[in-house]
């Protein structure tokens, strides 16, 4: 008998697992006759800044424009600097380009993976304005330790929460120890549209208003741009969509905990090094990315399985023609240089059934009893 692939990731399934209520939400929408910036989009910025624990939430069309209005909205101009990671997505740093300001790397810490905070003030300079740190693959930042160092300088901080929805520093969401933070509803993440979204949380009133008049196009009064905005809105149906999933957020995350749990307990970490969370720290585990130094050997033994595996990402942000050699810190990144040569991402997500989670775990532990 053939075995059913398992994709390293599956949209089509999160819609099966709520598929009555979202059909419901999307008709309902429909019947309505009002698509855009209408009560729905009112209603999940509402609800998702409960959740968070923030007092505004603005909702806009992808994360990556979220990461540009709440760059903007924290005053951060065109020239200024901020320090961010090459270990990331693309669209981190593409955002701070796309408002004219500058990137700066620093080097991540080797276990959580996401930026080193011991790092940050080697790179500051005359134009910094600002840091942002990604929560990468779940984990969040070091946010406490960063924090204190923008007050002592003066800096803006930004969560890039794309990756991290839910995920928690003590009792505090990331999300909530910086100025403002973007988050991405792109289908594959913990929190997912049907398509793309995004939103800006912030607790300062002027940041949120002022993401509120950038996303479109500068009103203050309909049809009149008091300042140069873009058209960055989250649709209707989407936040409808939002607003099914997302008392399920927490939930699901903790499956994914439970997953990645029976994963680790097949690996021999001499050959494969497993995600570790943070102490302190509430990982949501986005993805299950493990390390090796025989990864092309292993990936290889687990698509022979029928078992899906991805590179996030296959180079960093400073290895890629677009930004190679011109962005100031890429020549001092030997961590996240390392860890480019060993990343693997295995099937992680609520709706892989038990079976599937037993077939992977035996893969894995195979694998490491053969070499």
């Amino acid at each position: 008998m053939t075995l059913r692939f398992i994709p390293v990731a599956s949209p089509l399934m999160q819609y099966q697992t709520h598929r009555p209520a979202i059909d419901d939400a999307i008709r309902r929408v429909l019947h309505s006759g009002r698509y855009i910036l209408g009560e729905e989009v009112a209603c999940f910025e509402r609800e998702f800044a409960e959740y968070l624990g923030t007092r505004h939430c603005v909702a806009v069309a992808n994360g990556t424009e979220a990461l540009c209005l709440a760059l903007k909205a924290c005053g951060i101009r065109a020239g200024d600097e901020v320090v961010t990671v090459s270990h990331t997505a693309v669209a981190t740093v593409a955002a701070i380009e796309l408002i004219g300001a500058v990137p700066v790397f620093v080097d991540i810490d080797p276990v959580s993976r996401c930026m080193d905070h011991t790092l940050i003030e080697r790179v500051l300079s005359p134009r910094t304005r600002a840091i942002l740190p990604v929560h990468i693959y779940g984990q969040p930042a070091a946010m406490e330790e960063i924090c204190a160092i923008a007050r002592r300088h003066g800096l803006r901080i930004v969560e890039d929460c794309a990756q991290a929805c839910g995920a928690r520093i003590g009792d505090r969401k990331a999300g909530t120890f910086g100025h403002a933070a973007a988050f991405s509803f792109y289908p594959t993440k913990n929190l997912g549209a049907i398509g793309d979204g995004g939103a800006v949380a912030t607790n300062d009133p002027e940041v949120s208003e002022q993401v509120r008049v950038l996303r479109e196009y500068g009103w203050k009064e309909r049809y009149i741009s008091s300042e140069q905005g873009m058209n960055s809105r989250l649709d209707e149906i989407q936040a409808a969509i939002l607003q099914v999933k997302l008392p399920f957020l927490d939930a699901e995350n903790a499956r994914r905990r439970e997953i990645s749990e029976r994963f680790s307990s097949a690996l021999d970490r001499e050959l494969v090094i497993p995600p570790r969370p943070m102490p302190g720290t509430g990982h949501v585990m986005h993805l299950y990315v493990v390390e090796s130094l025989e990864r092309d050997a292993l990936q290889a033994f687990l698509n022979e399985r029928g078992i899906g595996t991805a590179l996030h990402y296959p180079r960093a942000v400073h290895q890629q023609g677009a930004y190679m050699e011109r962005i100031r810190g890429s020549e001092n990144l030997p961590v996240t240089e390392r860890l480019y040569d060993t990343l693997l991402s295995l099937p992680l997500y609520p709706e892989l059934q038990d079976d599937e989670v037993e077939r992977i775990r035996t893969a894995l532990a195979d694998w490491c009893s053969s070499r």
